[in-house]
C-alpha cells in the first residue's frame, strides 16, 4: 500500500495541491502511504458538492434513501476480508479484531436500514377540525470527525444514520488511519449513492478547525480524546452549530469476592488487552473488593497467553508506545507492583513495530496517575478495598463516565452498584458493556459533551430537526380557543 490517499469529493477521488502527511505502519514502523493535508479550499470544494447534492437528496423519501444502504450492506459483506486487511495495516489490529470491527459496521448499517420502521410522523387532532403533525427533517450539511482506533466502525456510527435521515456529510478521518474512509467512499459509490452526498476530507487539526468554523456546516460529531472533544464542542457551539463530542474514558470493573473467577478473569483480560487497549470501552481499572486473590492470579496467568504480534496487535505509533510505558514507569516509582510487565517488547520480524505487551499493575492507589488518566494501552491497574461503597466512591471520583461493570453472583448487589456508579454504559459480569442496536452508545461526564448518544435511536434526534405543522380544513367545525 503505497499510493497516495486523496480526498473524495462529489463521487470522485480528487488530487489536491495541498501538502502530504506520511502514514506509518504501526506493525513494522515502515511508511504505509501518504494522505492529503487538506486546505480550506479543499473543504469549500467538498461543501459545494454537498450543498448541490442536498437539494435533491433531502427530498428523497426515507425508504428511497434506505435502498442505497441495503446495497452498501451487501458491499460491506462482500469485502469483509479486504476491509479487515486494511484495518490491520493502518491500525495494527489482529485480523480477528479487524473482522469484528467490520461486522459491527454491518450491524450499524442494518440499523440505519430499519429507520423507516422506527420513525414516522406523529399526527393528532388536537381540537375539533384542527390537526397537528410533527416530522423529522434533516439538519443539512454535517461533518463527522473520527479517530484512529476504529477506522471502519466509528465512521459507521454516523454515516448510515446521518445520510439515511437526509443529510449530506463531510467525513474527516484520522490522518493516522485514512485508508478505511477511502474504502467506505468506494463502496458507497459502487452502491449507487448520488455524487456529493458523502465526501471525505483528509488532514490534521488545521482542517478540523476549519470544519468547526465553516458557516455552511450545521452539525458536527466527534470521537477522540476528552481534551480535543471539549475543544471541538466549545468551538463548534460558539459558532452556533449543534455538536456531539465523545471523549476518553477510565472504565472501572468492580470485582466482588463471590464473582465467578473463571468468567471474570477471561472477560477482564479480553477487555484490557483487546484492540491493544485502544478503545474507549476497555477495562483499564479494576477495583477488587475483599478477598479476590484467586481472580487476580487467574487474570495474570491468562494475560501471559496474550502474545504481541500473535493475538495482540500493535499500538498506533511510537509516541503512543512511549507514553504508555511512561505511565507504567511512573506507577512503579510511586509504589505500585508490576505483576506482569509488557514494556520493551520486540516482535520477531517486526522489530520496529509499536508493541506493548499486556501489563498488570497491582496495589495501585486512587491518587496515582495510572488510576486516574486514560492510558489507552493493554494495561490494567488494580486497586483494592474492603467496602463496596468505597469501590463506588473510587469509580465516581473519576472525571470520566463512559463504562463500568461489576462481577458478582448477587443480583441485589449488582443492581445496587450499577445504579450508583456514574457511567452512561454499565454491565453485570461483562467486560465490555457496549449496547447493541437499537440501544445507543454514549457516556457521561467528561466522556461526552453534548446531548444524546451517537448511535441507535438516540442519534435520530441529533441528525434531524422536528418540524411541527398545524392545519385547519373544516371551516364549519365548532370553534373554541384552539380553532
Amino acid at each position: 500500500m503505497n499510493s497516495k490517499i486523496n480526498n473524495f469529493i462529489n463521487g470522485e477521488f480528487i488530487t489536491s495541491k495541498s501538502d502530504l502527511i506520511t502514514v506509518w505502519s504501526p506493525q513494522d514502523g515502515k511508511k504505509l502511504t501518504e494522505v492529503t493535508n487538506s486546505s480550506l479550499k479543499d473543504l469549500d470544494q467538498a461543501i459545494y458538492a454537498a450543498k448541490n447534492a442536498y437539494k435533491s437528496w433531502s427530498e428523497f423519501t426515507l425508504k428511497e434513501r434506505v435502498e442505497f444502504f441495503y446495497e452498501f450492506r451487501n458491499q460491506l459483506k462482500n469485502n469483509i476480508d479486504s476491509l479487515s486487511d486494511s484495518i490491520c495495516q493502518e491500525n495494527g489490529k489482529t485480523f480477528e479484531e479487524a473482522k469484528a470491527e467490520v461486522l459491527k459496521g454491518i450491524e450499524l448499517t442494518e440499523f440505519a436500514c430499519s429507520i423507516p420502521q422506527i420513525i414516522h410522523d406523529e399526527i393528532q387532532e388536537v381540537s375539533r377540525g384542527v390537526e397537528c403533525r410533527s416530522s423529522h427533517v434533516p439538519v443539512g450539511i454535517v461533518s463527522s470527525i473520527t479517530p484512529f482506533n476504529f477506522p471502519i466502525m466509528v465512521p459507521m456510527w454516523t454515516i448510515p444514520n446521518a445520510l439515511v435521515l437526509g443529510n449530506c456529510m463531510i467525513l474527516k478521518p484520522s490522518e493516522q488511519t485514512p485508508v478505511g474512509a477511502s474504502k467506505i467512499a468506494e463502496l458507497l459509490k459502487i452502491s449507487g449513492l448520488p455524487n456529493g452526498v458523502f465526501n471525505v476530507i483528509n488532514g490534521d487539526k488545521k482542517i478540523v478547525e476549519e470544519i468547526c468554523d465553516h458557516k455552511d456546516i450545521s452539525a458536527i460529531s466527534f470521537v477522540g480524546s476528552t481534551k480535543i472533544a471539549k475543544t471541538i464542542y466549545q468551538k463548534s457551539t460558539s459558532n452556533l452549530k449543534r455538536c456531539l463530542a465523545l471523549g476518553g474514558a477510565k472504565n472501572h470493573l468492580i470485582v466482588l469476592p463471590d464473582a465467578n473467577s473463571e468468567m471474570a478473569s477471561n472477560d477482564i483480560v479480553a477487555s484490557m488487552s483487546g484492540c491493544a487497549g485502544q478503545r474507549c470501552m476497555a477495562a483499564s481499572a479494576m477495583i477488587g473488593v475483599g478477598k479476590i486473590e484467586e481472580t487476580i492470579n487467574k487474570i495474570k496467568n491468562k494475560a501471559k497467553n496474550v502474545i504481541p504480534g500473535k493475538n495482540l496487535g500493535s499500538v498506533i505509533s511510537k509516541e503512543a508506545k512511549q507514553r504508555i510505558e511512561k505511565y507504567i514507569d511512573e506507577a512503579e516509582k510511586e509504589g505500585a507492583k508490576i505483576i506482569l510487565d509488557g514494556r520493551d517488547v520486540k516482535v520477531s520480524g517486526k522489530e520496529n513495530g509499536y508493541y506493548v505487551g499486556p501489563t498488570i499493575i497491582d496495589y495501585v492507589t486512587p491518587e496515582m496517575k495510572i488510576a486516574k488518566e486514560e492510558v489507552f494501552g493493554p494495561v490494567l491497574a488494580i486497586m483494592r478495598t474492603e467496602e463496596i461503597d468505597h469501590a463506588i466512591k473510587i469509580e465516581n471520583s473519576s472525571n470520566y463516565g463512559n463504562a463500568s461493570s461489576v462481577y458478582t453472583q448477587d443480583g441485589k448487589l449488582a443492581n445496587y452498584i450499577t445504579e450508583k456508579v456514574s457511567a452512561g454504559m454499565v454491565g453485570v459480569n461483562i467486560g465490555v458493556p457496549v449496547p447493541r442496536e437499537p440501544f445507543s452508545f454514549g457516556g457521561w461526564n467528561e466522556s461526552r459533551f453534548g446531548v444524546g448518544d451517537i448511535t441507535g435511536k438516540s442519534s435520530i434526534n441529533f441528525w434531524t430537526r422536528l418540524k411541527k405543522r398545524t392545519s385547519k380544513w373544516n371551516a364549519s367545525a365548532k370553534k373554541n380557543w384552539m380553532s
